[in-house]
């Protein structure tokens, strides 16, 4: 697999199933890419969706993808604590300079006491019919969502303090 350089700055390309694209983050610094992991860090970084509407990031944020999970991390760091967003999509890949993946419109939301909500079942049922999700996605979807939750309840991986604080001392560093 093509891997980025750490340090460099890659895009973000989140598509729907359909191929069209979802979303798309102008700037993220790459702090550590291996074949199976790109971790990455930005602030007020332009996002452009799929109806040409652009918006600015608010806060730092530490984004956590892997080549074999089909949901990626951002962990948005704020003054009252470490607020999780976690996309529901494919395993990513790194092709001409970007990071992109499918998003498959679940979400869900972890707050800094590690309480969470899943959002968007509602979305992901409509698109399901509308783009013709295949069972076995809507099965993959399901398992890691489970995958996802353990992840949460067990504090693993990006959901620890000290991932955090790593790679955003980490990050910080780049910018000075």
């Amino acid at each position: 697999m093509n891997i980025p350089a750490e340090g460099s700055n890659i895009q973000i390309q989140s598509y729907k199933h359909n191929g069209n694209i979802h979303r798309i983050w102008a700037e993220t610094k790459v702090l550590k890419a291996t074949n199976h992991t790109i971790i990455g860090g930005n602030d007020r970084t332009p996002v452009t969706e799929s109806d040409g509407r652009t918006w600015i990031t608010r806060e730092p944020a530490i984004c956590y993808f892997h080549a074999d999970l089909w949901f990626n991390i951002i962990a948005m760091i704020r003054d009252n604590g470490v607020y999780y967003y976690c996309n529901l999509g494919s395993p990513y890949v790194f092709d001409k300079g970007a990071l992109k993946y499918i998003d498959y419109d679940l979400d869900v939301k972890v707050f800094p006491d590690m309480t969470f909500t899943l959002l968007d079942e509602d979305e992901y049922e409509q698109n399901r019919k509308i783009m013709g999700y295949p069972d076995v996605i809507d099965h993959i979807l399901k398992k890691n969502v489970e995958k996802l939750v353990r992840w949460i309840r067990q504090r693993k991986g990006p959901f620890s303090a000290e991932f955090i604080d790593i790679w955003y001392d980490r990050y910080l560093t780049y910018l000075n």
